[in-house]
């Protein structure tokens, strides 16, 4: 068994859980290449309706572990530092980017305090929940850097560019509940019934048609940086054809009116 844990809370939900908790899931190499592995995995299984992305113990993620990493096994050790280093970015910034291309909603129920690369992917999820105790930490400048695995990209679209300039070039500390003001998370919850509530909002996804679910997630990020309103418009129309012409959606059209809970067969 890896360090992070997969399983089934309700049908139709895969959590995964970093589960390194006597290190507040702080990230070593294996754990990269597990979670990549088990991103993969989710995206052709077609009983995952929606993903859960949590911690084990009273922290969701301290980033990299620096003192207990091991050795990226994806990277050859002969090659010179700035070689050895672009590699291992390379595929680290896999995992944020496999989070978006899901066809699954992605939900991170953040608990404690996550920082360095704990916290892009807090920021990759499609939306974020938070107990009220969690701790959102720039760790980055202590590598010398503010910035890693999309946070650049990420922190801008969710909080404005002026406060993302203050979070990215201070490292000033956020909690929970002013993440929520400032759109940095969707909300923040009593700690107690954190995953509760991220299991609520999955049902609530999870009522729709899964195909229709897939084509507004990917139609939400690429229109992000739409060039244009007709270009949305487009991709829109496109994903609407896919979509109405599916039995699933016909289920869901005849549940809403029938004011019943829609089985869908994946047809």
């Amino acid at each position: 068994m890896g360090d992070i844990l997969r399983d089934m809370p309700v049908d139709g939900v895969c959590r995964l859980t970093l589960n390194r908790p006597e290190a507040l899931n702080s990230l070593t190499f294996a754990m990269y290449a597990e979670l990549i592995d088990h991103l993969e995995a989710v995206r052709y299984d077609h009983d995952v309706r929606v993903v859960v992305l949590t911690g084990a113990g009273r922290g969701f993620c301290a980033g990299h572990d620096i003192r207990a990493s091991g050795v990226p096994e994806w990277v050859s050790a002969d090659l010179g530092k700035a070689q050895f280093q672009r590699r291992v970015m390379d595929k680290l910034g896999q995992i944020p980017i496999l989070m978006r291309a899901l066809p699954q909603p992605v939900i991170c129920a953040v608990n404690g305090v996550t920082a360095g690369a704990g916290y892009p992917l807090a920021l990759a999820a499609d939306m974020t929940i938070a107990a009220r105790s969690a701790k959102f930490v720039n760790a980055f400048h202590n590598a010398g850097t503010g910035h890693e695995m999309g946070f650049s990209y990420l922190l801008p679209r969710l909080v404005g560019m002026q406060r993302a300039a203050e979070l990215m070039l201070t490292g000033r500390a956020v909690m929970a509940q002013e993440a929520a003001q400032i759109g940095l998370i969707l909300r923040c919850v009593e700690d107690e019934v954190l995953m509760e509530e991220a299991l609520k909002l999955a049902d609530a996804i999870m009522v729709n048609s899964p195909i229709g679910i897939s084509v507004t997630k990917s139609s939400l990020w690429h229109n992000v940086d739409a060039p244009s309103m007709e270009a949305a418009i487009e991709m829109e129309n496109r994903a609407i054809f896919m979509s109405q012409s599916t039995e699933d959606s016909a289920e869901k059209r005849k549940a809403f009116m029938e004011k019943r809970r829609p089985d869908f067969t994946g047809k």
